[in-house]
């Protein structure tokens, strides 16, 4: 098949793209370096996977000190998606414009909340996403309902909700995509970094590549790694190298989408400089790698020495009453549930012995405290010797510090004894953004409001690289909204014929 379009990457950016795309009609080739996650033994052991790393990809970058360190970036059909929490949340409509933080401010975005919003709702029904409108304060205009009704608390979450409740929190409902009926029945008991291989999450593969591989004119390919893109002298991409069972291939096509990640499309972008453009593909502007974010995220265990927490599936909740400022502080970022903590998790995580952890994860509460990370230019990836080099400049940390100690606070006078908070280190880039940034201004940025290259006009981008803000909830249904945009103008001013 000689592709109208190829798509580089499998995940909710790519995978999204191919959906919107797939009816029309034109020949769509997904290009995936990684292959099937296939059921096994390891997907639901705990120690395989936070122990062992059995499904990290043996796969080193360089650090700012150019030590190496293992990503866990991974590599399968659906991307980073078949490991993820399935938290499909809405940026919130102040997020699109200039946000004042403790550590400086947002530059906010070239489109409006209202501009991506039909797209957010379009990304919701194709991502079959679990929730309820009207308990969250920091909630935006929707056009209309979930698709689905939210999951149910199990009855230790529900004592946890009312607790927050009283405490003067407002816990909402966690917008999610789950087929939780599914997910419980193929022995899944938690639910982050562990492998969708039943179907249980609604992930890229799951629904934005099934959509569109129903389509007989949309294939995919795996075990095919885009190694550069080729450009001409007028600035049109004409192919892509990949590396296919040990040989090179150049495949062609009259558009190109980059949907490989925020780190791996910087890369793509640099290692396929030339002579016209010999800082990088689409880097007239000098910002190909730069802005790189990254969330400031920490865990927080709540116990009570007396009182077990007996939840299998947790995550149903979180909270929003810091998001947007609260007590004199600036916007501080988002709560909410982890999958349920286990003991092997805990004892992987924190070098505890096996039998203190069990004990402690018995009875911990486990929440996911989030903050802002603002574009930083400084802050980037880079290649060295061929090699990724990446440079992730934290920001606004003393903000993120605020929120752990304002939720430890009311975790304390909600009857928890025993407050434990840990921050998430460096070596797991899975809320990655920020280094193809959109923008209006070529000089300024790397794509346009439709995610179109400013230099490259058959060039596109999809992924968590073209977020101008990285905001403080997770990335995941902003992508798939964007790449569902992108879809959309694409069909209409080029396959509109």
């Amino acid at each position: 098949m000689q592709p109208d379009v190829i798509i580089i990457g499998s995940g909710m950016g790519g995978a999204t793209l191919a959906a919107a795309l797939a009816p029309t009609g034109r020949r769509i080739l997904i290009l995936e370096r990684g292959d099937h996650l296939r059921p096994s033994p390891q997907d639901r052991d705990a120690q395989a996977i936070f122990g062992d790393g059995v499904f990290r990809p043996d796969e080193v970058w360089l650090d700012s000190k150019d030590q190496p360190f293992n990503p866990g970036n991974y590599y399968n059909v659906g991307g980073n998606s078949k490991f993820y929490g399935a938290v499909l949340i809405r940026y919130r409509a102040e997020d699109f414009g200039v946000v004042h933080h403790a550590g400086g401010a947002t530059p906010g975005w070239p489109i409006s909340y209202d501009e991506l919003e039909p797209d957010y709702q379009a990304a919701e029904q194709l991502y079959a996403v679990r929730g309820a409108l009207g308990d969250d304060p920091t909630e935006p205009r929707h056009s209309g309902t979930y698709p689905h009704t939210p999951v149910p608390d199990e009855d230790d979450i529900a004592d946890l909700r009312a607790r927050l409740k009283r405490v003067g929190l407002t816990p909402s409902h966690l917008p999610l995509g789950v087929d939780i009926d599914r997910w419980l029945a193929a022995g899944q008991t938690t639910w982050d970094a562990y492998p969708d291989t039943c179907g249980g999450k609604m992930d890229a593969e799951t629904c934005g590549l099934s959509t569109a591989l129903a389509h007989d004119n949309v294939q995919i390919r795996t075990g095919c790694r885009a190694t550069a893109l080729i450009a001409d002298p007028n600035g049109q991409v004409t192919g892509v190298t990949c590396d296919v069972d040990g040989g090179t291939e150049t495949l062609t096509a009259p558009i190109i989408v980059l949907a490989a990640g925020a780190v791996q499309t910087a890369a793509l972008l640099l290692v396929s400089a030339n002579d016209t453009c010999p800082t990088g593909l689409a880097n007239r502007s000098d910002q190909v790698g730069r802005n790189f974010m990254n969330h400031n995220c920490s865990a927080v265990l709540a116990l009570h020495p007396f009182r077990r927490n007996r939840a299998v599936y947790q995550k149903t909740l979180m909270v929003n009453d810091y998001y947007l400022g609260s007590d004199g502080d600036g916007p501080l970022g988002n709560i909410q549930l982890l999958g349920k903590i286990t003991g092997p998790i805990l004892a992987a995580n924190a070098r505890l012995p096996r039998w203190l952890a069990h004990q402690i994860a018995a009875r911990s509460f486990d929440f996911y405290a989030m903050s802002e990370d603002l574009p930083n230019p400084d802050s980037r990836v880079t290649l060295k010797d061929g090699q990724i080099n990446l440079d992730w400049q934290r920001s606004n940390w003393a903000a993120h510090k605020r929120l752990v100690k304002s939720l430890t606070t009311k975790l304390k006078q909600a009857g928890f004894p025993i407050v434990m908070s840990r921050p998430f280190d460096r070596r797991t880039p899975s809320h990655q953004c920020g280094t193809a940034r959109m923008g209006a201004d070529p000089i300024t940025s790397v794509v346009d409001t439709f995610c179109r290259s400013h230099d490259h006009k058959n060039l596109f981008v999809v992924d968590a690289s073209v977020l101008p803000t990285s905001a403080a909830v997770n990335p995941a249904l902003t992508i798939a909204a964007l790449a569902h945009r992108a879809g959309r103008h694409i069909a209409q001013t080029e396959f509109a014929a």
